[in-house]
């Protein structure tokens, strides 16, 4: 039972954390289509429609390949490019004048989802680059250790 969690469900569940929040938005596009098609047209590059058709493909395949376990390192690594270029190009925080403004802010809005995309980038480049996954046990025993160099 223990090795089953250590190997299947704790990995599992650490992907599933990671990517569970993508098909959302890919149905949340769906559902809100004209606001969608309004934010994909609000960077400098050309072909918003195509670009919503393209971000969403994004968000509803790589996170079953993830979880499955199929290319999971390629769509890991498309996924975190996606959460890296929407956040650069759809949260561009900095055009805005009301970061330290009260209340409510635009600006402040925006970073919180540039960070988070960065965030979510990062995690997927680390289910990459860190490959296995280490047992609970290990984690358990240790808790103050640093992770084993490769």
């Amino acid at each position: 039972m223990l090795s089953w969690l250590n190997f299947h469900l704790l990995p599992l569940l650490a992907k599933l954390c990671l990517v569970c929040m993508f098909p959302f938005s890919g149905l949340d596009k769906i559902i809100h289509w004209d606001a969608a098609l309004k934010q994909a047209k609000s960077s400098f590059l050309p072909g918003g429609g195509v670009l919503l058709f393209v971000g969403m493909a994004v968000e509803f395949i790589t996170p079953v390949c993830i979880i499955a376990g199929w290319h999971d390192h390629l769509a890991a690594f498309i996924l975190a490019g996606f959460c890296a270029v929407t956040a650069i190009l759809y949260h561009n925080f900095w055009a805005f004048r009301d970061f330290w403004a009260p209340g409510y802010s635009v600006s402040r809005s925006h970073f919180w989802d540039f960070t988070k995309n960065f965030g979510l980038a990062g995690g997927l480049l680390l289910l990459i680059a860190a490959g296995d996954f280490l047992p609970i046990t290990a984690i358990l025993s240790h808790p103050l250790a640093a992770s084993p160099l490769k």
